[in-house]
């Protein structure tokens, strides 16, 4: 399979700031740009950083197809639109993937590649398919503010940082709570979003930084040589004491790292799992 593909793009609602070469940063499901403030505002002393959100999330429009080849489409439309040639990306979980193969898919535009806890592989969809059920089932008529959907949503979602953040996604229109996210696009995409399109016949040569948490699964042996088969210039970085959500956990440490790899590639330590 290649990743050639005449997918109808969508325009991608944006968040730039700063000076310098472009870097695209590419949010995780149910996220949106704006969860890169923080390591934004860090970058964009260095980088013009661009921060979009990824068809059917945030502010940019929905659709009903949900794939990896859709959203490198968006993103090479808005490089586009943006006059961007080339560009560094950093991607987290499903940005990751979708980092991953804009890269392959058009190896020129990108310039530095660096991927945040997540491999070319297939995932488990299960739990993601229990979330969306979850959130589906929120009465959102009935709901008079956003920590009264937090307390609907507790029994079943216990985790507090993970209610939170999926409440970003609650947002109040035409007089009433709603989610901003298309749902049911989202659950019946989700096999192709835990997935990876296929076997491809191609590489990408440039330097890539797979950072990854030394307390998540998403980063196996087996997904370390899948990186390698395509990624074969590969550096890999663990930041022992994170999950998969690396850069909330410890921003600071990562963003150094991240800062090193995109000035000087060789300086970022070469992990072997």
């Amino acid at each position: 399979m290649n990743v050639e593909n005449d997918e109808e793009s969508v325009p991608l609602h944006v968040r730039s700031q700063g000076e310098g070469p472009p870097l695209l940063l590419l949010h995780g499901l149910y996220g949106s740009g704006s969860n890169w403030n923080g390591i934004g505002r860090r970058l964009a002393h260095s980088y013009r950083v661009h921060q979009p959100d990824l068809r059917n999330h945030g502010k940019s429009p929905h659709h009903p197809t949900m794939h990896y080849q859709a959203m490198t489409a968006d993103l090479l439309a808005l490089m586009d639109r943006l006059e961007i040639g080339r560009a560094a990306v950093l991607g987290h979980s499903m940005g990751g993937k979708a980092a991953m193969l804009l890269a392959l898919a058009q190896p020129s535009r990108v310039a530095a590649l660096a991927v945040a806890d997540v491999a070319p592989v297939r995932y488990c969809s299960d739990e993601h398919a229990r979330l969306i059920a979850t959130l589906r089932s929120l009465d959102t008529r009935s709901i008079g503010s956003r920590a009264e959907a937090d307390e609907a949503l507790r029994a079943a979602i216990p985790d507090a940082g993970i209610r939170q953040f999926l409440l970003t996604n609650l947002a109040r229109a035409h007089g009433r709570w709603q989610w901003r996210i298309p749902l049911d696009v989202l659950a019946e995409g989700l096999p192709a979003i835990s997935g990876w399109p296929g076997e491809l016949d191609v590489h990408y040569p440039d330097p890539a930084l797979f950072i990854y948490g030394g307390r998540s699964t998403y980063v196996t042996d087996d997904g370390c040589v899948r990186i390698r088969d395509y990624f074969p210039a590969a550096r890999f970085h663990c930041m022992e004491e994170c999950g998969h959500l690396l850069h909330v956990e410890k921003p600071d440490a990562f963003t150094q790292v991240v800062q090193r790899f995109l000035s000087d590639p060789e300086s970022v330590n070469n992990f072997t799992k």
